[in-house]
């Protein structure tokens, strides 16, 4: 299903109009939906119903360690096994244990049994993400002994467009049914969501990659973990999971401190917005730097705009500063991404991008157990110091070990925005 390209600058429009990519894109969309709506979910209805934002964010928490340290085992074994046979499974748990867990919150069951119902909601969240880059990379042809479409840029960048995309709709939609339906709203259409989204992309099997034969592999199976560029970004990745927690159990706390519950919503579709906004650009400017350098910048940028998140008090001063939070994600998500595809073999590109959606998932976790705990105590501002300190830690460590994100080739042909490839320097 290899796609011939004669147009050297290929763009969206050509991408999408590439035979099998709707097949998989409508339903991947989502079933990619509860990595950006599970955790605000919980969040809403363990508040709503234990009044504690600490409580809320040790049981979001559970779930996003979890949905961590299993991530990278399911993109293993649906190379090993294929998607299909790892996603069938794996969304009827998910569906069965956050019902579960809805139903338990409901019922006031004690923290512990909470915590034990987000263990499996998180182990099984379908890690969809990096199976569509794969159905990319699998009907454009980069396999080995092929030349790859020149469209595997475009289908890079437009994937990272769809992430910050999945963080707008996920996030305020959760929010919308959770305060305008009811508490459990937003937990209930993230299950039905998965469900739906899973079976009918599990369903599409003829985008799905060959599964690979281990007996076939030449040398040693490679993990990414081994590669010194890929820990360092999850560490990076770390900070940006340390931003999405970090503003939603603060946002919610601050909406509720000052009376208008409803303005949670609108304050995060703001930050969002600014992260897909963001997003877009990045894959649309022909950049003439290095991924390398724009993820320093970019996250440079994010530690400066997260600094001042705690001082704020009024809803439009929030809503201006996390626009402009919302729009130093972007480029610091899409230079790791994209360094992702310089550092690693293809052998163990699916398990990097699963560490690094697990990496922002544990930091996610971190930061609304700790920014839960902070709002309790006191108040909405404390709670937004989590994201400064989370990406001031990571662009210390990023700083310190930047060399190690520098390619073993000296020069390397990457996606330099939507329609634009050249050999550039990674600096």
């Amino acid at each position: 299903m290899a796609s011939t390209v004669s147009d050297p600058r290929p763009g969206y429009g050509q991408l999408l109009r590439t035979p099998g990519a709707w097949t998989f894109l409508l339903p991947g969309f989502a079933a990619r939906q509860p990595f950006a709506m599970l955790t605000i979910g919980i969040v809403l209805l363990v508040q709503h119903t234990t009044g504690s934002y600490g409580s809320a964010g040790v049981v979001a928490a559970v779930t996003g360690v979890s949905m961590a340290l299993f991530a990278p085992q399911t993109g293993k074994l649906a190379d090993r096994f294929g998607q299909r046979a790892v996603l069938l499974p794996g969304v009827l748990v998910h569906t069965a244990s956050v019902t579960a867990l809805t139903a338990l919150a409901l019922a006031d069951a004690p923290l512990w049994a909470l915590c034990a119902a987000a263990v499996p909601a998180g182990a099984s969240v379908p890690q969809v993400g990096p199976m569509v880059r794969a159905r990319w990379a699998a009907i454009l042809g980069a396999a080995p002994g092929r030349k790859a479409s020149p469209l595997m840029s475009t289908a890079a960048a437009f994937e990272s467009v769809t992430d910050e995309f999945t963080f707008v709709v996920g996030p305020v939609l959760a929010t919308a049914l959770c305060t305008g339906v009811h508490p459990s709203a937003g937990l209930l259409a993230e299950a039905g969501l998965t469900l739906v989204g899973g079976l009918l992309f599990a369903a599409r099997r003829g985008t799905q990659p060959a599964v690979r034969d281990a007996a076939s592999d030449a040398g040693p199976r490679t993990s990414a973990l081994s590669v010194p560029g890929v820990r360092v970004l999850a560490v990076a990745f770390l900070g940006i999971g340390a931003v999405f927690g970090g503003m939603q159990v603060s946002l919610t706390a601050f909406s509720e401190e000052i009376g208008r519950p409803g303005v949670n919503g609108l304050l995060y579709g703001v930050f969002a917005a600014g992260n897909m906004l963001a997003g877009i650009v990045c894959g649309a400017v022909a950049w003439k730097s290095g991924p390398r350098r724009r993820l320093l910048i970019g996250y440079a940028a994010l530690t400066l705009t997260a600094s001042g998140l705690w001082a704020l008090h009024s809803v439009p001063l929030l809503a201006g500063l996390g626009l402009l939070v919302g729009l130093s994600i972007a480029p610091a998500l899409i230079g790791g991404y994209t360094l992702v595809e310089d550092l690693v073999p293809g052998s163990a590109r699916t398990e990097a991008f699963t560490w690094l959606t697990g990496a922002v998932a544990l930091g996610q976790a971190a930061a609304v157990t700790v920014a839960g705990r902070l709002a309790d105590a006191h108040g909405a501002s404390a709670g937004f110091v989590v994201p400064l300190v989370g990406t001031a830690l990571a662009l210390v460590t990023l700083v310190t070990l930047r060399s190690r994100l520098t390619p073993s080739a000296p020069e390397r042909v990457v996606a330099r925005g939507i329609g634009h490839r050249g050999p550039v320097t990674v600096d």
